[in-house]
This record gives C-alpha cells, structure tokens and sequence, in this order.
C-alpha cells in the first residue's frame, strides 16, 4: 500500500479556498499513487496560530469576539458542502482520506478529523481533548466518535495533536486493531518526531503524521500574530513523517516549505512487529489492567 501525508496551510478565513487546496493535495497524492493520504490539523477552518482572540483570565475584549465570529464563521458542518465536495473527490479517484477540519456544530466548534473514501464521506473524529488555548474556541468531543475504518487492506484510526499524549486514548485505538495512525497535527517541535516513533513501536502500527506549514504571509493582513508581522515569518514548520511499525522513519520529517511525502508500506510488517508485541493482546495483563471506554453520545439535552 502506497500513503501519503500533506503538508501545508490553507488561507485563514477562506473556506472555498481550503477545500479547493484540499482537493489539490488529495488529486496529487493520488498521481503519485497514494491509497490513502492524511492532511494536517484544522486544514478546514484553520488554525489561527499565534492569535489570543483578546483573551485574559476574566475578560474578554469586543475585538475579540469579532475575530471568534470570522473564525465560527468558517468552520464547517459536517456533512454540508465542503465535505460533499471532498467526498466526491475520494469517490473519483478511489482512496481514502482523513482530513483535519474545524466543525461547528451550533454554536460550538469541534476540531475534528473527517474520513474520507471510495465511498465518500465515512465519519467523523472530535478531538477529546483540546490544548491550552484551543480550550477558548473549540469543545470536547465525546466517547462516540472514535471510529475505525476498514480499507479491506488495512485498518485507519486517528488521534489528533495531543491526543497522541493520551496514554488511554492510545490504548482504546490500539483495542481497536488500529494499522495506519493516522495523527493529523500543528505540533512542529523536533520533540513530536520521538512522539511519533514512540506510538509506531507501542501499537505496531504505521503512523502518518501531517503537519502544517504555515507563515505570516497566509494570514490576512489585518491579524496580527505573537510571533511578528514579517511576512516570511514561520508560524507553523512542519515535520511531516511516515514511521513504520518498528520506528522506523520511511519519510521525512519534512521542513522548511509545503509538500507531499510518500512511502510504500509492506502491511506484513504489522505481523512481524506484533510477534513480540501486542500491548492490548498477548502483552496485556488484564487481571491487573482494564480500560473501560465510555462509547455513548453526551447530549445536554434529550427529548421523548
């Protein structure tokens, strides 16, 4: 099986222009020969790195809640539009896609990672557990949306940003029978690529981590981000990479620019690398050890 992971950014507050971007990487992975390709953290919507939303501890500034209205106002819903456009493009060219996105729902907003495939659109992930000052704009997801999806080749899963710190998260999923870990992200420190290594040898699995690369230049001008108003100024540097189920990196990390990694995966590793290891199976004591995963929809309210 031939993967591929994006990365790149797509303009701040531009939806039309995100998926029509999305539709770029998924059409030039696929020529490359990709069956399943992952694009990075908030790829719909954005991440407004470097962005405070004009938040202090008990305040709250009108300026700020203007900038929140831009940012809700192109988010997704899931499904709608923008992932009836991605569904038919994984319909024509016959691959599967996990896509990084921010959903609203209401008027709360999810960062999510959409599944994509020959079928078209297959389900939706919410990050459990947004970091530090994701907390301001997006909400938790829940329990009911941990979905596995069958290739017929090879098993998909997600985990999104620091999710991947989640040692009960990582468990869940690897129960789960989890092939290809898919961890779209923004997290671009050097200390990630061991992150990724470590997940690959733990649930002898590939991982496909896509990063964003993002500079000032891709948000409007009227932004005005913690780290400068240089227009070549980095806000988000990569480090896209494709490990292998023994931790072994078969592409990237990628820096320095946009672009599509590939690799060519022998699913047989997966056999060879569990022979000695299976930490939800013949490398579990579950007479010492049990996870109990909650799977239920949380709702405020529920009506007859």
């Amino acid at each position: 099986m031939t993967v591929a992971v994006a990365q790149a950014a797509a303009p701040l507050f531009d939806t039309p222009a995100a998926v029509a971007r999305a539709e770029e990487l998924l059409r030039e992975a696929s020529a490359r020969g990709a069956e399943v390709v992952v694009l990075p953290e908030a790829f719909i919507g954005g991440y407004p790195k470097g962005l405070d939303f004009g938040i202090t501890v008990g305040s709250r500034t009108p300026a700020g809640r203007d900038l929140f209205r831009r940012y809700q106002a192109a988010a997704i819903e899931v499904p709608g539009p923008e992932t009836g456009t991605l569904a038919a493009v994984t319909r024509e060219l016959g691959v599967h896609a996990v896509i990084g996105a921010v959903e609203r729902r209401g008027s709360t907003l999810y960062c999510v990672a959409l599944f994509f495939g020959p079928d078209g659109y297959l389900g939706l992930h919410r990050k459990l557990m947004p970091t530090a000052a994701e907390r301001y704009l997006w909400g938790q997801g829940d329990g009911s949306t941990l979905p596995v999806v069958d290739t017929g080749t090879a098993r998909l899963g997600a985990a999104i940003c620091w999710e991947n710190y989640m040692p009960l998260l990582r468990t869940a999923m690897y129960a789960k029978g989890v092939d290809l870990w898919c961890a779209p992200t923004v997290d671009d420190r050097d200390a990630w690529q061991a992150t990724m290594r470590h997940i690959a040898l733990e649930g002898r699995c590939f991982v496909l981590s896509a990063c964003q690369y993002l500079r000032r230049d891709g948000l409007p001008d009227d932004l005005h981000p913690v780290q400068g108003d240089a227009p070549d100024t980095v806000l988000i540097g990569g480090g896209s990479v494709i490990v292998s189920p023994l931790g072994e990196v078969l592409a990237g990390p990628l820096r320095d620019g946009e672009g599509v990694l590939t690799a060519e995966l022998d699913l047989d590793e997966l056999a060879r690398a569990r022979f000695d290891l299976d930490t939800t199976g013949h490398y579990a004591r579950p007479d010492v050890f049990t996870l109990h995963v909650d799977e239920t929809a949380r709702t405020t309210v529920t009506g007859s």
